[in-house]
């Protein structure tokens, strides 16, 4: 649970509280509990299982997957991969990749519908880079219509950790994550991602070494099925 949650939360249940001895009754004090109970609920911070194979980019949130594109940057070219978090989404944000932080960047800007491609560039939001192991990965926390506040505990010259909890956006919101132009992305438009779990893209010279530890385990699962069955492994 993130700290805002408590905050919220028992806030509105102190308010349902004073309503309820004010009026002597329970009904005019639902409607704090529900918010309450909301508050409580958006704010989860659950624990998730972080990949640890070499060479793999995870997301930095929870959400759906609205666009995969080839860019060319002042940086460079590159592939952006575009998050949209509803409501209804974790919106705990986590590094995509272990490294340095390079650069901490906020912008000014609008509060776009965040599935408005514009919204990428003109709204709000807050720019995160990070050198890894000879590449680096770029991730904006971009507020929303009604996302008003971003949240990002980085600072230039931080280490980080692939999956580790960097901030969050309050309320609805977008994450666009900018990879390498090499890297073979493992997502596509509509499927849904959570944060520091689901592998976006994986570095080509890391690809084989993956696809052979996936191999392998797929065969350690067949031969133990097998020898579960009577059959010689």
């Amino acid at each position: 649970m993130v700290r805002d949650g408590y905050i919220y939360g028992l806030s509105l249940l102190v308010v349902a509280g004073l309503v309820a001895w004010a009026t002597g009754g329970w009904v005019w004090p639902i409607l704090p509990v529900l918010l309450a109970a909301f508050f409580l609920w958006f704010f989860r911070d659950p624990e998730r299982p972080i990949p640890e194979a070499p060479g793999l980019i995870v997301s930095p949130g929870d959400g759906l997957v609205t666009e995969t594109l080839a860019l060319d940057t002042p940086q460079g070219p590159c592939q952006r991969i575009s998050i949209f978090l509803s409501v209804f989404d974790v919106h705990v944000n986590r590094s995509p990749i272990s490294g340095r932080v390079s650069s901490v960047r906020y912008q000014k800007g609008l509060y776009l519908n965040a599935m408005n491609p514009d919204s990428a560039d003109r709204n709000e939001q807050n720019i995160v880079t990070v050198s890894g192991p000879g590449y680096d990965v770029t991730f904006k926390q971009i507020a929303g219509l009604l996302a008003r506040r971003i949240v990002c505990t980085l600072r230039e010259g931080d280490e980080v950790t692939r999956g580790q909890r960097v901030g969050l956006i309050k309320f609805g919101s977008r994450v666009d994550v900018l990879v390498p132009r090499e890297a073979e992305l493992r997502v596509k438009r509509g499927q849904r991602v959570r944060g520091g779990a689901s592998v976006l893209a994986v570095m080509p010279e890391q690809a084989s070494l993956v696809a052979m530890a996936a191999g392998a385990e797929e065969m350690g699962a067949s031969e133990y099925a097998g020898a579960g069955r009577g059959g010689r492994p």
